[in-house]
């Protein structure tokens, strides 16, 4: 099946968002807590909060595009929240 550039865009922007919410999660919070440097977690919260808005627009545009279902567009929002979950959208989407 072949992929129009809406569904390639929100896939790569939730890998993104996946990736920079693992880093903020696992590298920027202990630096910050640990280490008592805040630094990271200024820029990789703020680049991380970004991708998540264009996260939940990608995804109303793709909700809209492919007429999705309450529960596919549900979890794809769950999928934001936990920090491997956009690498295992994919997969159910």
């Amino acid at each position: 099946m072949e992929h129009s550039k809406l569904y390639k865009q929100f896939h790569q922007i939730a890998i993104l968002e996946g990736v920079s919410f693992i880093l903020l999660m696992f590298i920027a919070m202990p630096v910050k807590y640990l280490l008592g440097n805040p630094l990271l977690v200024k820029y990789i919260g703020w680049a991380h909060g970004l991708l998540f808005v264009l996260y939940m627009i990608w995804l109303v545009r793709a909700n809209i595009e492919y007429n999705w279902s309450f529960k596919k567009s549900a979890i794809a929002v769950i999928a934001a929240l936990l920090p491997f979950g956009p690498f295992l959208l994919k997969k159910y989407i």
